[in-house]
């Protein structure tokens, strides 16, 4: 049973913006121009989160024309679910466990 989880993605995902990002791909694949008009973000600032979500595996792009479009990975996300899920089951497992102090 895996008990940790992926905390440089936590950090990645932990941000406001590269949250909102995210949920926004995950209705449906968007570019930059469609991101910076519904996050109301700076096209610059936009672009260095969707380089950090790139990097992280957690969006992937395709080109179209001279637009980049962006699309959520979800089996990272499920990945991420499934570490969560996995530690919520060891601390049910040990929820009557506790170590004595000296």
């Amino acid at each position: 049973m895996l008990t940790s989880v992926d905390t440089d993605l936590i950090r990645v995902l932990g941000d406001p913006l590269r949250l909102r990002i995210v949920t926004l791909l995950a209705r449906e694949t968007l570019c930059t121009t469609h991101l910076v008009e519904e996050t109301g973000a700076k096209q610059t600032n936009l672009s260095n989160h969707l380089k950090v979500l790139r990097e992280a595996g957690v969006v992937e792009t395709e080109p179209c024309g001279r637009f980049t479009y962006y699309r959520l990975k979800p089996d990272v996300i499920e990945t991420l679910a499934g570490q969560f899920a996995d530690l919520a089951a060891t601390a049910r497992l040990n929820a009557d466990a506790k170590r004595a102090c000296p």
